[in-house]
């Protein structure tokens, strides 16, 4: 009888330590998994942060397709050359302008940044046949969507500018693609009220290269 009860006891006490063992081993790892996701939140936060502090701090970003509704609010006396018909509509398309063209050539078929004006300043020698690189029709912005290709009239156009609107056209391409000026869009082909006629000329900076032109 001793030795049941002897038993039972050594049984009974082997059940609870077992116990206890296995609610300390369940406790360690439920505190090593929260321990192994601190630090992967942590991260996460922190990622979140720098993400919102970025953004912040980034300046607005102008689409390129969207850009020459703002020249054109600055500039409203620039020409449009918006009267070309469209392939796929056989309708007129007033979105396919001068200034759009010339950004496109710009940016998408030369590859040039859009916020230097060294940079903008060659293209618009491209246009006046100033530099070797001369404009080619086939890979001409506007030659794939409009029934006619308009390389020749926006190069007229632009060359019908003078040196002072060149140098203004410039001034707002930079302005708009850093961020330095705040226009508000305008309806395409609208120019706005009670603007100016005459484009705005910006003001002398040190160091400012003249057009590449005669």
């Amino acid at each position: 009888m001793k030795k049941l009860k002897l038993g039972l006891s050594f049984l009974f006490i082997t059940l609870i330590v077992a116990i206890f063992t296995i609610l300390n081993w369940v406790l360690e790892s439920g505190e090593l998994s929260l321990l192994a996701l601190e630090p992967l939140r942590l991260r996460t936060s922190e990622s979140a942060s720098v993400q919102r502090v970025a953004q912040q701090s980034a300046p607005s970003q102008v689409r390129a397709q969207d850009a020459w509704k703002f020249v054109y609010e600055k500039l409203p006396d620039l020409p449009i050359e918006n009267n070309y018909i469209s392939k796929e509509t056989g309708k007129v398309d007033p979105n396919n302008n001068l200034i759009g063209r010339l950004i496109r050539y710009h940016v998408f078929v030369k590859g040039r940044p859009p916020n230097y004006r060294f940079d903008w300043k060659l293209s618009l020698a491209d246009y006046l046949g100033a530099t070797p690189d001369y404009l080619v029709e086939s890979v001409y912005p506007g030659n794939d969507v409009l029934r006619s290709n308009p390389m020749e009239r926006d190069r007229t156009a632009i060359q019908s500018l003078n040196r002072t609107q060149r140098d203004a056209l410039v001034q707002v391409l930079v302005d708009v693609f850093t961020g330095n000026s705040e226009p508000s869009p305008t309806t395409p082909g609208e120019k706005p009220e009670g603007r100016s006629n005459s484009p705005e000329t910006p003001q002398p900076q040190p160091g400012d290269a003249k057009l590449l032109t005669p």
